[in-house]
């Protein structure tokens, strides 16, 4: 049980480090999406991609000593977590102490991660906003405006009058 948890604590320490990595590309990627810098996007986003995938090899290798935590303590796997492990340290200070210590770390850079998350999603979602704004307003100036024709039955017969394209090739 004792190298159960020493291999468990040092997982938790590389994947809490590889969160904040994460948590520090996520907030250099927010100046870029406010310039709209598509080239440094690019990068932070494939940076994160490694780190994501180290994060993902660190979640398994995790999952899979807790599986064993949870035979050798004949308790449920889903219902063993984090916290209840901390609790079964009581008599071991020690450990009981830096697990305590990890997981904090580990949940102060989720956290960070959801909030940057969030914040840049909002951020996106403007700029697509006005990128459709843009091209709507676009559109409407190539459009030429409607002339009112009636007919003699006082009826509409709009018509649009003709427009030529958005570059005009005749000086």
């Amino acid at each position: 049980m004792a190298s159960l948890m020493e291999e468990l604590m040092d997982v938790l320490e590389k994947e809490s480090a590889e969160y904040e990595v994460l948590l520090a590309l996520s907030t250099e990627k927010t100046p870029a999406i406010v310039s709209g810098d598509i080239p440094a996007l690019q990068t932070i986003t494939d940076r994160e991609q490694t780190v994501v995938s180290n994060i993902g090899g660190l979640e398994r290798k995790r999952e899979e000593i807790v599986k064993d935590m949870a035979i050798v303590l004949n308790r449920d796997r889903g219902s063993l977590r984090i916290k209840n492990i901390i609790q079964f340290l009581e008599n071991r200070p020690e450990e009981q102490k830096r697990l305590a210590i990890v997981h904090d770390r580990l949940s102060t850079a989720v956290r960070g991660m959801v909030k940057i998350n969030e914040q840049n999603r909002m951020l996106i979602a403007h700029s697509m906003e006005m990128i459709e704004f843009d091209l709507n307003l676009f559109r409407s100036m190539r459009q030429a405006p409607e002339v009112a024709n009636y007919t003699r039955g006082a009826n509409n017969a709009a018509v649009l009058t003709g427009s030529r394209g958005s570059f005009d090739t005749k000086q």
